[in-house]
């Protein structure tokens, strides 16, 4: 389900639309960051109109928008979501994720999501805060994801993983793709010093060699 397709449909608790929810924690967050709309709309890349109708609840919040938003404010995804016994479908060009759980430690922050890599399109996302990683366990289908500069193949059972402080893609060459999607975010004091090189990617097909 788009949420761009079916706004009515997508209500959390007391039956208030999804729109005013992530609206309400966009402007909490933004003012917890004492940024202006106009700053934040400088740092996201997002227009100062386009953040003004998400923070009024007018806008359906897509999966772009919110990563760059969030990634402008230094936060995970989720801070902007519903908790996940609440969350409704999150969608982008070609997919649609549902977080599943938040969790994390003195060290990070991960997120999993249940995803659908949609056929026929590709879904391109800018770089996340620093050190982000993403693990895609794949259920069903064939994915194609990871660094844009090297994507990768895994088919049912398989895993890739990837640096997500870069940009990185995801894409269902055959047919749509249904997977776990986890990511990774460190807390900036657990960073640490910029390693020598890149992250080396994780590669478990689960094809037939």
């Amino acid at each position: 389900m788009r949420v761009s397709d079916q706004p009515a449909a997508l209500r959390g608790p007391g039956g208030v639309t999804l729109a005013v929810q992530v609206g309400l924690r966009a402007r909490e967050l933004r003012v917890s960051r004492g940024l202006s709309l106009s700053e934040l709309a400088r740092r996201s890349g997002i227009g100062k109109a386009t953040l003004s109708e998400l923070e009024a609840g007018r806008r359906n919040p897509t999966l772009e928008t919110l990563y760059a938003l969030t990634t402008a404010l230094g936060l995970p995804l989720s801070a902007a979501l519903l908790a996940p016994s609440d969350a409704a479908d999150i969608s982008g060009r070609a997919l649609d994720a549902v977080l599943l759980e938040r969790f994390g430690d003195a060290a990070a922050v991960c997120e999993t999501y249940r995803v659908r890599i949609r056929a026929g399109a590709v879904q391109r996302s800018a770089p996340h805060t620093p050190g982000a990683t993403e693990h895609l366990v794949v259920l069903s289908g064939t994915a194609r994801a990871g660094d844009a500069a090297a994507p990768a193949r895994a088919g049912p059972g398989g895993c890739l993983g990837w640096a997500a402080d870069v940009p990185h893609l995801y894409e269902a060459p055959a047919g749509d793709v249904h997977a776990v999607l986890v990511v990774r975010y460190p807390h900036r004091a657990a960073r640490g010093p910029e390693p020598a090189g890149p992250v080396p990617p994780i590669v478990s097909t689960g094809l037939p060699d």
